[in-house]
């Protein structure tokens, strides 16, 4: 029986894919800034899921609920509906950072955005 040898990823793609982890990494440090929480909150496992609660206005204890598969992703999507309300954004737009992260985490952090705090 002969093993398949499994090529490295080219240099080019890991070049942009580590671009595209330094700009999220960089927009989401913004976005803990712009809430008047430390950036650095955001590379921190588990206490950045904290210091996005408190951003969103959900109560601490459902960090308990990301634990819980299928649960975790409806609790992700209600997080970031509350971050974008928290940042004067409506649903579709915490609905586009749930799913659509890379995409609208930077919108967030390097548009107009101004934290107004937990809405309602």
């Amino acid at each position: 029986m002969q093993m398949q040898q499994v090529e490295a990823p080219s240099p080019i793609a890991m070049v942009i894919g580590l671009a595209f982890i330094v700009i999220l990494i960089a927009a989401l440090w913004k976005v803990f800034t712009k809430a008047g929480e430390p950036g650095w909150a955001c590379l921190v496992p588990f206490y950045n899921i904290i210091v996005l609660l408190k951003i969103s206005g959900k109560p601490l204890w459902w960090i308990i609920l990301f634990i819980i598969p299928f649960v975790n992703f409806i609790i992700a999507i209600l997080v970031s509906i509350g971050l974008a309300k928290s940042f004067g954004k409506g649903a579709g737009f915490g609905i586009g950072l749930a799913l659509l992260g890379f995409i609208f985490y930077p919108i967030l952090a390097f548009g107009d955005a101004r934290y107004q705090g937990p809405q309602g």
